[in-house]
């Protein structure tokens, strides 16, 4: 069981990217997905999710409307467009899953069971 996550890099404030989770050894449309992300110096924080049984997607309030969580089944790969960055969306970015999550456990790190090695995202002119 792996997550591997990509897509990481330095962009001007305004910019945009699109961060990969490919999953191998399991399916991961049958867990929920969740981005995190971690500052240094601050503790890691929940970005966004997408729930297993119908996909619907969540965002912590900060990156609404200017992050886009999906999925392909097909590469089984999640994904994070991120538009519109912000130099304080500066930060280690990791993807995880988890088979007995529900909506008020989200957000914990706790919950997860697996975790991609995380990517840099950069956000500086």
């Amino acid at each position: 069981v792996q997550l591997q996550a990509s897509g990481g890099g330095l962009v001007q404030p305004g910019g945009s990217l699109r961060l990969s989770c490919a999953a191998s050894g399991f399916t991961l449309a049958s867990t929920t997905i969740g981005w995190f992300r971690q500052a240094p110096g601050k503790e890691r924080e929940w970005v966004s999710g997408m729930k297993r049984n119908d996909g619907r997607p969540y965002y912590t309030d900060s990156v609404k409307g200017r992050f886009t969580i999906s999925r392909d089944t097909a590469k089984n790969t999640v994904y994070l467009q991120m538009n519109s960055l912000k130099p304080e969306d500066t930060a280690v970015y990791y993807c995880a899953s988890g088979s007995r999550i529900i909506t008020s456990t989200m957000r914990t790190v706790e919950a997860y069971d697996y975790w991609g090695q995380g990517t840099l995202v950069t956000v500086s002119s």
